[in-house]
C-alpha cells in the first residue's frame, strides 16, 4: 500500500554510504536497544552471530552469510543515541557488499520500530487496566 511504501522510504532516510562500501546510520536509541534489535535482525535473516562482545565505545557484532563476513560496530554517542556501522565483506576483504549492509541497517531500524510499538501497546494496556 501507499502507507507502507512511505514508511519504507522514511526508514531509509539517514543511511550513509562511503565510497568503500561501509554503511552507517545513527539511531535515537540506546546501545542496548540497537544491539538487541541487530541481534534479532541477524537471527531473522538467518545470519549466524559469531561475535557479540562489548567494546570501549559500545558493542562489536559479527555474523556470516554464505561467503560474506558481516561486521557491525555499535558506538554509543549518548545514552540514547547509537551509531551503527556495518561492513559486509564479500569473499576477499577488499570487496564490500553495501546492499547487504544497507539491508541489515534497514531491517534493524524496522525491528526497533516494531519493538517500540509493542512497548507502547504494553504501557497502554497496563495504564488502562489500572
Amino acid at each position: 500500500t501507499l502507507a507502507s511504501a512511505g514508511a519504507g522510504v522514511g526508514m531509509g532516510a539517514g543511511v550513509e554510504h562511503t565510497m568503500n562500501g561501509i554503511v552507517y546510520k545513527t539511531f535515537g536509541a540506546s546501545t542496548a536497544e540497537v544491539r538487541f534489535a541487530a541481534l534479532k535482525t541477524l537471527d531473522h535473516m538467518r545470519m549466524p552471530v559469531t561475535t557479540d562482545q562489548k567494546s570501549e565505545e559500545g558493542w562489536l557484532l559479527s555474523a556470516t552469510a554464505k561467503d560474506r563476513t558481516i561486521n557491525i560496530e555499535l558506538q554509543a554517542l549518548t545514552e540514547q543515541t547509537t551509531r551503527m556501522r556495518v561492513v559486509a565483506n564479500d569473499g576477499a576483504i577488499f570487496f564490500k557488499d553495501s546492499s547487504t549492509a544497507t539491508e541489515i541497517i534497514l531491517q534493524t531500524a524496522e525491528t526497533l520500530q516494531d519493538d517500540a510499538a509493542i512497548t507502547r501497546g504494553e504501557r497502554r494496556r497496563k495504564a488502562s487496566a489500572q
